[in-house]
This record gives structure tokens, C-alpha cells and sequence, in this order.
């Protein structure tokens, strides 16, 4: 029980912290919001109408910095957002829930693949060290796991989108405007690049990382004690030593799965794939203090949740951890 009040208490902290960091950096940043609207309209705006943008976009420079820090605390916890800049007037949460469905069914299955297959395949190669498919699937591992993301991209889009063209360069789904189950096709066309790019690059580290913990977990007492009770090959394999070794990856796969919100921020500028990493770049971009603290917060905020949830399960796969 103190585990499980300690890990939320660090939970709490660090949420606070990350708010409150997440308050500080725009305003430190020249300018606000406000002033890069009125920039755009080449300074047609009177100064009853900025003061009124500055509150929209919760930059109010007028006004205490301790209470603008309690306003932003409420907004945040209500998910009052404010306005985007960079897609003035709409408003920040209803960007996030437009472009978080393209990022989450596109990073994210695409981790979770990435995670089981690279698990399955380390647990193999690490077992059986001495063949012919673990010595070469190892440099392979090493290349596609030190390759930039990016590059990969770079590489698939030229070479199979360009040159060949096989599938399309960019976007999520034909510009001819598909209905039912051409839609549902075109928008599994168009990621088959960006989703192989990550899931090539993100399965070689999964592949080392499960194939170094099963090599290192080999060498337990335990392990010899399992071939001395005479104990089948396939219970030892996964009863002894893939369940120990793959503890450590519960924390890799938290961060990842907490990350895909923020979604693969290259490879959907490559790709032009409308999802939050793209997003959180047009923000940047166009100075979108709002909408980068709101998706600032969201990534701050899948992280936390994901390593406690990672936390919880080791009380339950880890008996070491309850004691």
C-alpha cells in the first residue's frame, strides 16, 4: 500500500510541476499570441480588440502573474484551452479532437505491433544464440534500431512513393473525397508508409532490449536450477526466464505508449499526416502558445498515466515489488 500512495504522490508532483513549467516557457518567449494575430492582419486591430484576444488566448500581460497563473490551473483542469492562433477561431480542444484519432490509430497500433513482434522476436534470438536467424537478425536489429525515423521516411517516400509510386507521398487519404469502404481503404493506403517507417525503426530496439535482458536473465541461479529439476525447454523459455526478462521492457513500452500521443513528429511532417505530432509543429511554427500548452500538457499527461499504470502492474507480475 505505501508503494502504491508513494508512486501517487510522485504522480501528483511531477503533474504539478510539468503544469507549472508548461505555464512559464510561453511567457518567457517574446510577444504573445495576441501580438502575432494582430501581426498577420499587418496591425488592422485596435487596442480594445487586442486586450480582448489577450484574454481569449489566456495571456492577459495586464494582470498579476500569480493570477494568471490560477486561471491558466483552472483552464487546464476544466480543458479550457482557449483559442488557436494558427486555426483562429476555432478552438484549441476541438484541433486536439480532430487530429488525435489520425495519430492514435497510426502510432499507436503501430508501437504496440512493433512492441510484440520485437519481444517475440528477442525471446527467440536470445534463446537459440547459436543459429543462423539469431546471428543475422543481431546487425540487422542494430541498423534499423540506430537509423533515424526520419531518414527512413525520407527513403521510403522517395524511393516507393516517388520514384515507383506505389502509394501516395502524403496525407491521410485521397483528395477525391472516398465514401464508406473506399474511404476506410484510402486511409489504410496512405499509412502504410509512415506506419512501416515506425515500425521498422521501433522493432529493432525491442529485438536488442528483450534479446540483451534474456541473455543477462540466462545467467541466473535460478535458471540452472530449472535444467537441473529436469524441467521441459518451453517452460523454462517463458516461465522463467522471458517473464523476468521482459520486467524491464513494462517501463520502455510505458514511455513509448505514453509518447504516442505526441505522435512520430518527423515522420508526420515527412508525410504531411494530420495527426498531433504535424499539429504540434504548426504550432510552433506560428507561434500558437495555446494550442502548444495544451498539447504540451496532453503528452506531459500520457506519459505520467502510462509509467503509473506500469508501476501497478509491477505489484502484480513482480512479487519482489510487493514485498
Amino acid at each position: 500500500m505505501k508503494y502504491i500512495l508513494r508512486k501517487i504522490l510522485i504522480f501528483i508532483v511531477t503533474l504539478w510541476v510539468a503544469m507549472t513549467i508548461n505555464f512559464i516557457l510561453p511567457r518567457m518567449m517574446p510577444g504573445n499570441p495576441a501580438e502575432a494575430l494582430i501581426a498577420r492582419a499587418h496591425g488592422r486591430v485596435s487596442a480594445q480588440a487586442l486586450h480582448s484576444l489577450e484574454v481569449a488566448f489566456g495571456v492577459n500581460v495586464h494582470q498579476n502573474i500569480f493570477v494568471q497563473y490560477i486561471e491558466y490551473l483552472e483552464r487546464t483542469i476544466t480543458g479550457n484551452f482557449g483559442v488557436s492562433i494558427t486555426y483562429y477561431p476555432s478552438t484549441v480542444m476541438y484541433e486536439i479532437e480532430i487530429h488525435m484519432p489520425w495519430t492514435l490509430a497510426l502510432i499507436g497500433i503501430t508501437t504496440v505491433l512493433a512492441f510484440v513482434f520485437g519481444t517475440i522476436l528477442g525471446i527467440s534470438t536470445a534463446w537459440k544464440r547459436e543459429s543462423l536467424a539469431s546471428t543475422f537478425s543481431l546487425p540487422v536489429s542494430i541498423f534499423f534500431n540506430s537509423v533515424p525515423y526520419f531518414w527512413l521516411a525520407l527513403l521510403f517516400q522517395y524511393l516507393l512513393a516517388f520514384i515507383l509510386g506505389w502509394f501516395p507521398i502524403s496525407g491521410a487519404f485521397s483528395a477525391t473525397g472516398p465514401q464508406g469502404i473506399a474511404l476506410i481503404g484510402s486511409i489504410l493506403y496512405h499509412a502504410i508508409l509512415p506506419a512501416s517507417t515506425i515500425f521498422v525503426t521501433a522493432l529493432g530496439g525491442w529485438v536488442l532490449t528483450m534479446r540483451n535482458n534474456m541473455i543477462s536473465v540466462l545467467s541466473e541461479d535460478f535458471v540452472s536450477f530449472a535444467y537441473a529439476g529436469g524441467l521441459p525447454d518451453n517452460v523454462i523459455e517463458y516461465n522463467y526466464v522471458a517473464r523476468n526478462a521482459i520486467l524491464p521492457n513494462f517501463t520502455g513500452f510505458a514511455m513509448a505508449i505514453g509518447f504516442v500521443v505526441s505522435g512520430a513528429l518527423l515522420v508526420e511532417m515527412v508525410f504531411s499526416y494530420p495527426g498531433i505530432g504535424y499539429l504540434l509543429y504548426q504550432s510552433v511554427v506560428n507561434l500558437d502558445y495555446p494550442l502548444m500548452q495544451a498539447l504540451f500538457f496532453f503528452i506531459t499527461m500520457t506519459v505520467l498515466i502510462a509509467n503509473f499504470i506500469a508501476d501497478m502492474t509491477y505489484v502484480f507480475v513482480d512479487p519482489r515489488v510487493r514485498v
